[in-house]
Parts: structure tokens; sequence; C-alpha cells
């Protein structure tokens, strides 16, 4: 803190001297001057050019590479299903992934346009079920046109906790809706998990490049090694 007579001294001094100031701090005209030097390197004024060199790309080409990137995303094929009253409702989903173990919870992405979307809004519970490789046939009537009922007489359903299972999947999760939010066209559903249940080796149906494939393994598992 600057004494009295400090201040008072600069005081005097400026209405002595209009064009006075106050001392610069040493460190203060340091860190002015690395900036400066910074902004005048080459690097720097590369980096300024690409910027300005460099537009933002209209909406439709951004979303179109976002689309073309994603291809490359491999994604486990899942069949999120709900029952509302009498009638039963699935889709085929990629978009899901674990949220935590502590609790056990999932993150689901539903198109809001889904005729799944408004019944699990309301019954606030669902199944996941993980495709098998086996299981490919399933993919098309949970993505076309198909009545919401009449998807199930595709696989093996059955009633479980309230909303159907498929029998043979990979793996089912019950799960309750415990949270959800809009985002663009989606609603991101988190899905506090109830109960599981698995079934047969790991031989996941996946989805990459727009297309189904299945897994493969590239090395032996360090643990099957030990």
């Amino acid at each position: 803190m600057a004494s009295p007579w400090t201040e008072r001294a600069t005081r005097a001094a400026s209405d002595a001297h209009p064009a006075f100031e106050p001392p610069v701090p040493e460190r203060a005209r340091r860190d002015a001057t690395c900036a400066e030097h910074r902004a005048s390197t080459p690097n720097a004024r590369a980096s300024a050019s690409n910027a300005a060199a460099s537009p933002t790309p209209a909406p439709d080409a951004l979303a179109q590479h976002f689309k073309t990137a994603m291809r490359r995303l491999t994604s486990t094929v899942s069949i999120v299903a709900t029952r509302d009253a009498c009638a039963r409702y699935g889709m085929a989903a990629t978009a899901v992934s674990a949220l935590s173990t502590e609790p056990p919870a999932i993150l689901v992405c539903i198109n809001r346009a889904a005729t799944l979307h408004a019944p699990l809004m309301r019954v606030r519970r669902f199944s996941l079920n993980l495709l098998h490789e086996r299981q490919l046939e399933l993919i098309a009537p949970f993505s076309g046109k198909l009545d919401h009922d009449a998807r199930f007489a595709h696989g093996e359903w059955r009633d479980a906790y309230g909303v159907p299972m498929l029998a043979g999947a990979q793996a089912t999760l019950w799960c309750a809706v415990d949270g959800d939010f809009s985002y663009g066209s989606h609603t991101i559903v988190i899905g506090r998990v109830d109960s599981v249940s698995t079934a047969g080796p790991v031989a996941p149906l996946l989805w990459q490049d727009g297309a189904p494939c299945a897994a493969r393994a590239l090395a032996p598992c360090l643990h099957d090694a030990q």
C-alpha cells in the first residue's frame, strides 16, 4: 500500500506538470514489451493471416463435414424400447454411451420427431437392448416406417419390469429416466440403470460408415496372455 506521503507527492507532481504520469512498475513494462514482441514474430503474423484467410464454413457445409466425420465413429447398435398403456414403442439407436457407475447411468440421444419420444417422456421407463451381431435383421424394422407396435413382430420380445426386452440381446439394461434436456433436434436422456442382464460371448453388432459391421480382435487380450 502506498504511504500518504507518496500519494501527496504524486498529486503534487501531477499538478505541477499536467503531462506527468505515475511511474509504471518494472514488471508491467517487461510484460508489455514481451507482448509486443510476441505479436511481431513471424508465427504470430502467420496465425493472424491464416485466421483471416480461413472463413467459417457455411452452416450446410459444416453439417455435411460433421456427418462425414461421424461416419468414422463406430458405435454399438441398440434398440430402445418402452411401453405406454397397451402399446409398445422402439427404435434403433447408436447415440448411446455410459455416463457413470456410481450410480450406474447411461446417456441416450433421441430425436424429438421419433415415435418413441413422446411415450418415453410420459412413462419415463425404458429398456436398452444391445444387439448381437446375429440380430442384423432388426435394424431395418426399428429404423423404418413400420407402425410402432408392428416393429415388435421382428425378434423375440417379452415384457420384463414393465417394458419390452429382446431375447438374445448382448445385454439389456432396464432404466428409469432420471433427467432430460433438449439440444438441437434431440432430447438427451439420462437413464438410471435399475437392472442388467447379459447373455453369451461378447459379439456386438456395430455401425460404422453408414453400414453394419462386426468387431474383431487386433491382438490377444492382456488378461488372456497372463
